[in-house]
């Protein structure tokens, strides 16, 4: 990762009042580009994200965003580029480093944190994190699909019911002493 973000936006506490702020982040053209290289699409036209911020205890601040995208993929189908539109909602704590544990076991449930350091948080590289999260590693055009895929039955086994399934094993049976 690189010293400088692609999409930066620097959001400095002191700015953080009592009650909730709200603060909206928009990539330009030129850092839509970036992210879109380093997340290795072929674009991203529209990147933004609005911020509910709230105060918490201990310099902790808790975080709503609402993310939106607009890129472009490619299928891993059919190597076809198509567009797509991304939107997602999503809680995050930011907590002061000195107060961060990394060693401690994670917990699918809880909200997500992310360490800062002095008295900013990036926006922008949350907002890139955050979309990098909701992109599908495997994209595809919307009702594509293999011909036959690793988990689907042969017709012509659904056809006939549930047919008699060879043991993987079996050729195996000879080093037990059983069959040859």
């Amino acid at each position: 990762m690189s010293a400088t973000p692609e999409f930066a936006r620097v959001y400095a506490l002191r700015r953080l009042n009592r009650g909730p702020e709200v603060e909206t982040v928009t990539a330009d053209a030129q850092e839509c580009a970036a992210v879109a290289r380093r997340l290795g699409v072929p674009s991203v036209e529209v990147l933004s994200c609005r911020y509910q911020l709230t105060q918490g205890d201990r310099g902790v601040v808790l975080a709503r965003g609402w993310l939106t995208a607009r890129l472009h993929q490619r299928s891993v189908i059919s190597a076809e580029i198509f567009e797509d539109v991304l939107a997602e909602e999503f809680s995050l704590r930011f907590i002061p480093r000195a107060q961060f544990r990394e060693d401690e076991p994670l917990d699918l449930d809880e909200t997500d944190e992310v360490a800062y350091d002095g008295d900013r948080i990036d926006l922008g590289e949350t907002t890139t994190e955050q979309f990098a999260l909701l992109l599908d590693p495997y994209p595809k055009l919307p009702g594509e699909a293999l011909e036959q895929g690793v988990d689907e039955v042969p017709p012509e086994q659904e056809a006939a019911g549930e047919a008699e399934k060879p043991n993987p094993f079996a050729a195996l049976e000879h080093f037990r002493g059983g069959k040859k």
